[in-house]
């Protein structure tokens, strides 16, 4: 990844990236940026002087949580299943590894702007300790982890196609609060999604790709480099024209790893041979047992134009639509 006049460190961007996007399974992170942030460092980074400050009400004292057992690991630290004391709630826990650096003033500023997204189908940031390391970024638990990982399991290799209607309707649903918002996501992945009990799926990660944006102020090298290009739209990933469309592509994307139950978009490909086939016209293909109304729905996420692709309402709307006429079994699917 290439640095020039940008002054924050990579620890401080990704920390940054994490507090706005509250959480994401962190072996899944670990994949993520060993496969799609390949460039080299061009400048050293200079390293962000942490004070206290207060963060009341999320701030709270680390002995309020009991971890309970480890979750996983990754490239910025590990995830661990805890109790919150008082409160008798499980939670999940990312401990950042020591000597991460925040820059405080933007922190400050992300921490804030969370406060005001509540929605049912987001993930939930429930409190940080950043009094000394490492830094606890609590958030509430998602019993089966990523929807990436879950997909690969036996149990999610046997979900009907009505269960995964269901999924994809939940989040539309809460890419439908973003887009009224006009919070644009850039990086809608199933390794972005988290799944509890009863199917539940809830969206993560939505303040990602403005990390992404900061990094390739000074990386005019190789843009496409530094972005999740198999689940970009063309004019995000050549031009850096992110937007509410932009991610209506990205679900289009997603949707199909649904509906393949798992499967890697453009298998076989890398990054600039992926950005070549999509320019020639080339859309990914209707995965097996993938209903052709749900395949129409891709394509027309993959519109081209990004005008002329739906918003996530209608994208909702459909879904539910659709699964609603498999559940009550008045058309064939």
């Amino acid at each position: 990844m290439l640095l020039t006049k940008n002054k924050h460190s990579l620890a401080s961007l990704v920390l940054w990236s994490i507090l706005h996007a509250v959480f994401r399974s962190t072996c899944d992170i670990g994949e993520r940026f060993l496969e799609e942030f390949s460039c080299k460092l061009c400048c050293v980074c200079v390293r962000v002087q942490r004070e206290l400050f207060d963060m009341e009400p999320w701030e709270q004292p680390r002995e309020e949580f009991q971890l309970l057992k480890k979750l996983g690991e990754g490239h910025f630290g590990e995830v661990w299943e805890a109790v919150w004391i008082t409160k008798k709630q499980k939670v999940a826990i990312k401990m950042l590894k020591q000597g991460t650096d925040t820059k405080l003033d933007e922190f400050v500023k992300e921490v804030h702007a969370l406060k005001k997204l509540h929605h049912p189908k987001l993930i939930e940031l429930l409190a940080l300790c950043t009094r000394g390391e490492p830094v606890y970024i609590v958030t509430e638990l998602m019993t089966k982890g990523s929807l990436k990982s879950y997909l690969s399991t036996p149990e999610g290799q046997v979900l009907t196609s009505a269960h995964l209607i269901y999924m994809a309707g939940q989040i539309a649903e809460g890419m439908a609060y973003l887009e009224d918002r006009h919070i644009v996501h850039r990086d809608l992945a199933a390794r972005n999604i988290l799944v509890g009990e009863d199917l539940v799926c809830k969206v993560a990660d939505f303040g990602l790709a403005r990390i992404i944006k900061v990094i390739m102020a000074g990386c005019q090298r190789c843009p496409w480099k530094s972005i999740p290009v198999r689940w970009t739209a063309p004019e995000a990933a050549l031009y850096q024209r992110f937007s509410v469309k932009s991610d209506v592509w990205s679900f289009g994307v997603l949707l199909y790893e649904i509906m393949s139950r798992g499967k890697m978009p453009y298998d076989g490909k890398n990054n600039k041979e992926v950005l070549e086939i999509l320019s020639s016209g080339y859309r990914l293909p209707c995965p097996n047992r993938c209903p052709p109304n749900i395949y129409r729905i891709m394509l027309e996420c993959w519109h081209a134009e990004a005008s002329k692709r739906p918003s996530f309402h209608a994208l909702h709307s459909q879904l539910e639509n659709i699964y609603s006429r498999i559940y009550f079994k008045t058309i064939e699917v």
